[in-house]
């Protein structure tokens, strides 16, 4: 029995010792820092460059709207909801009217604000100015200006959704041929001009060489100052070479001046057509020209009459809040800042970790893939269809064609508006017969009422 007792009070022995050395050896072990968690993002900064002041403040201030208003959509949908539902802030910086002041606007978001993601500049050498600065920085550029060459620089740091300047050109061309076979009516020559900016010489270069591809015979090709006073010179110009159609590169105050220009010295071609997605055809050239600007055209890299569910949220909302239909800058700003959350959407899901870092986002970005289904920037955008080819361009980009009608802004090609038809040729041009031009006007006008009123 003693023999037991001694065996159990051995082992009660060890187990104390065994005890006491395993406390021991966890009391000589150094301290363990806990492992840290990463901090939610809460707030995702996004910054806007545009031209808020100056001859093109037109285009900047629509954008800045538009910028807001997608701000405010997303944000009120849950932010990004692979970041833990962060919300978007828009900070701002007027880009001025040069590439220096665009560049010195550019770092001063930079510095200031920290943006992962930077959209502008709707001004093509303004853009060029900010790529500058914001490739150097490893800030995204997501632009807004259409010049070709800004994506065949190589930069790795810009995307855009737009069309090219060129394929507005080449858009304007296409439209002036379908209506003319649509109508019978025979056009051969063309006469190009534009206002002498990079942005004017690709959407020009764009129309010169489809125009070709017709078999057109270009007349002349005109360059002229952006910032023209007079434009006298070019209309006469115009009277003297007689072509059969005009296609007309400007930005704002230049495609007033040449309207009013065109009615008052009394040039009456069977058409002229506008491209580059500004200039003739928008609200606030219309508020300006008048009747001046009556059935001119413009090429849009925004379609405000797409019958999706996002486009007409975006219209009716832009509209209830600015008094007017958004068209190219708000568009493209509109659609380009569904993008970004998209960008941000899929960079929180393929790298979790470190989803702001600069080249995740770019995978992020070359990873989309747009539809109707699946996105409202593509049901803003005019083809329905936005994926990045490894240079930033949209493979799927495409324009759309307004024309001033009865005062009123209407989407007439590829797919006009419900109700409307194209008015070509001109009522006015000397060619067409009296018979025509009633037709011509009367239907359009009586499509115009059927839509207001019933």
């Amino acid at each position: 029995m003693a023999i037991k007792y001694s065996y159990i009070i051995a082992i009660i022995i060890v187990v104390i010792v065994a005890i006491a050395g395993i406390a021991y050896y966890l009391t000589t072990l150094p301290p363990t820092t806990p492992t840290p968690t990463k901090p939610a993002i809460k707030e995702v900064v996004i910054g806007l460059v545009e031209p808020l002041t100056g001859k093109h403040a037109v285009f900047g201030l629509e954008a800045k709207q538009a910028a807001e208003l997608a701000i405010k959509h997303i944000n009120e949908l849950g932010g990004i909801k692979s970041l833990g539902g962060a919300k978007l802030k828009l900070v701002t910086e007027d880009s001025g009217e040069s590439p220096e002041t665009g560049k010195l606007a550019a770092e001063r978001l930079i510095s200031k604000e920290h943006p992962v993601i930077i959209l502008g500049a709707y001004i093509s050498r303004i853009t060029a100015g900010v790529a500058e600065v914001t490739e150097r920085e490893k800030v995204i550029l997501v632009m807004d200006a259409l010049v070709d060459k800004l994506t065949e620089q190589g930069w790795k740091y810009v995307f855009r959704a737009a069309p090219k300047a060129s394929q507005h050109g080449a858009s304007a061309i296409e439209f002036i041929m379908d209506m003319a076979k649509k109508k019978g009516v025979e056009v051969k020559t063309v006469v190009v001009m534009n206002e002498d900016s990079i942005f004017g010489a690709y959407v020009a270069h764009g129309a010169i060489m489809k125009a070709k591809e017709y078999g057109l015979t270009i007349l002349d090709h005109i360059e002229y100052p952006y910032d023209i006073a007079d434009a006298t010179p070019l209309v006469s110009r115009l009277i003297d070479l007689k072509p059969d159609v005009v296609v007309s590169v400007p930005y704002f105050h230049d495609a007033i001046l040449i309207a009013k220009t065109v009615k008052e010295l009394g040039f009456k071609p069977m058409f002229i057509a506008g491209a580059g997605g500004c200039g003739y055809t928008d609200p606030d050239s219309i508020k300006a020209a008048g009747a001046a600007v009556e059935y001119y055209t413009n090429t849009y890299s925004y379609n405000p009459a797409r019958p999706t569910d996002w486009n007409k949220k975006f219209v009716n909302d832009f509209k209830a809040a600015f008094g007017k239909i958004p068209t190219e800058a708000g568009g493209i700003a509109y659609y380009s800042m569904w993008v970004i959350k998209e960008a941000l959407e899929k960079a929180g899901e393929m790298f979790p970790e470190d989803p702001l870092n600069p080249d995740n986002l770019r995978e992020a970005f070359l990873a989309l893939d747009l539809t109707d289904e699946n996105s409202p920037a593509a049901q803003t955008y005019p083809t329905g269809h936005i994926k990045f080819a490894p240079n930033g361009d949209n493979l799927y980009a495409g324009t759309a064609i307004i024309q001033v009608i009865n005062g009123e802004p209407h989407v007439v090609w590829p797919d006009p508006e419900p109700g409307i038809e194209p008015v070509f040729p001109r009522p006015e041009w000397s060619g067409a017969s009296a018979l025509e031009i009633s037709m011509n006007a009367i239907s359009s006008i009586q499509a115009i009422e059927s839509r207001l009123y019933n």
